[in-house]
C-alpha cells in the first residue's frame, strides 16, 4: 500500500544532520578566503609568464610566498572537500555507496593537499 504521508511527516523525527550551519559557514568562509589568494596566485603566474625554472622556484621559494601558497592549497582543499560532500550527500542515494564516496572524498582531497603541501615546502626549505 502507497504511503499516504506528506514528505513534511515522513521527515518529522529523523533528527538533523547537526553539522549544518557549520558546513554552510565554513564552505562561505574558504570561498572568501580563496579570492584574495586566488588573485594572488593569478598575478603571481601573469608576472613570471614566460620566466625560466630558476626564476620560478626561487619565486616560489621565497617564505612569505610559500606561507600564501600553502594558505590557498589548505583553503580550496577543504572548500573542495565541503563542495562535493555536498553534492555526495545529495545525489548519491544508496547508503553504500554514500559512505564509500564520502571517504573517498576525505582520502581524495587529504592526498592532494599534503602532495601540494609537501612541494610547497620542498620548493622553501630547499
Amino acid at each position: 500500500m502507497a504511503d499516504m504521508r506528506t514528505p513534511l511527516s515522513r521527515a518529522r523525527g529523523l533528527g538533523s544532520a547537526k553539522k549544518g550551519t557549520e558546513h554552510f559557514w565554513m564552505q562561505r568562509v574558504t570561498a572568501l578566503a580563496n579570492i584574495p589568494l586566488m588573485m594572488f596566485l593569478v598575478g603571481a603566474l601573469v608576472v613570471h609568464a614566460g620566466s625560466d625554472y630558476t626564476t620560478m622556484t626561487g619565486f616560489l621559494g621565497n617564505p612569505f610566498v610559500g606561507v600564501l601558497m600553502l594558505l590557498l592549497i589548505f583553503s580550496a582543499c577543504y572548500h573542495m572537500r565541503l563542495g562535493l560532500q555536498v553534492g555526495i550527500e545529495d545525489y548519491i542515494h544508496g547508503e553504500a555507496s554514500k559512505l564509500l564516496a564520502l571517504i573517498a572524498n576525505q582520502f581524495f582531497t587529504l592526498t592532494i593537499a599534503v602532495a601540494c603541501a609537501l612541494a610547497v615546502a620542498k620548493l622553501v626549505i630547499g
